[in-house]
């Protein structure tokens, strides 16, 4: 007897290629962005409201988290979702991604006496937060989204990308401070600054370059919606407000 075909769906293979997002997602996330400019007096495109605006747009699970690189999820497959304000989002080159607090005093009980002893702690913390994570699925994305300064403009412009979430190898940096006493990573090879970790608070930046394949969109700029209008579209009533 023949075994019969059947259907099935290969949780294996991610929903679109790395940084080719699909044909409806940019006009799902400018619908989004126009109800939240439509609708509120001092809209803010950041944090989780990112995470499921971006959730939404590729059909995935919006489900936040405290470690930051797993806040959507679609079978096999993570992301980070991420935010940064730019002066002019298609010509930005460089973003500065807040990754984190990393705190080798508590993740080590001890911090290192050097500055490269110090560095490598840090991308250890890193490496280790971004391990656990990918021990789980298999691939962890971080998608970034750049957004205007303010809201201001008839015509809004935005730019996003993702790029693949990694470990760095902690003996490919150099370590140095900075004016501020800062500490700064720097990768052998070239020299390029990578890295940011401040003491004071142990926030982590990593510095990562927009790719060429990143997408360029503008939005235009809904009227507000009044109040009154929107309170009659709900049906509001005073019934609704009830003192106790």
């Amino acid at each position: 007897m023949t075994n019969p075909r059947l259907k099935t769906v290969d949780k294996t293979t991610p929903p679109y290629p790395l940084g080719k997002f699909p044909v409806s997602f940019i006009e799902s996330i400018g619908l989004e962005i126009v109800f939240m400019l439509a609708t509120s007096r001092n809209p803010l495109l950041e944090g989780q409201e990112w995470e499921r605006i971006f959730a939404k747009a590729i059909d995935a699970e919006w489900k936040p988290s405290n470690v930051g690189l797993d806040d959507v999820v679609k079978g096999a497959f993570a992301w980070g979702a991420k935010t940064v304000k730019s002066t002019n989002p298609h010509q930005s080159e460089n973003v500065r991604l807040i990754s984190g607090r990393n705190n080798p005093e508590f993740s080590f009980q001890t911090i290192a006496g050097t500055d490269q002893g110090i560095g490598k702690q840090v991308l250890e913390i890193w490496n280790g937060r971004v391990e656990g994570i990918r021990s789980k699925f298999k691939e962890v994305r971080t998608v970034v989204l750049l957004k205007p300064q303010n809201f201001m403009d008839d015509k809004l412009a935005f730019a996003v990308f993702e790029f693949e979430t990694i470990r760095y190898p902690v003996d490919n940096f150099i370590w140095k401070r900075n004016k501020q006493n800062n500490l700064e990573g720097f990768e052998q090879e070239n020299s390029e600054h990578r890295f940011t970790w401040q003491r004071h608070g142990s926030q982590f930046t990593i510095k990562e370059a927009v790719p060429k394949n990143a997408v360029k969109f503008f939005v235009k700029k809904p009227p507000m919606l009044p109040e009154k209008q929107i309170l009659e579209l709900i049906g509001y009533d005073s019934s609704w407000i009830e003192v106790v």
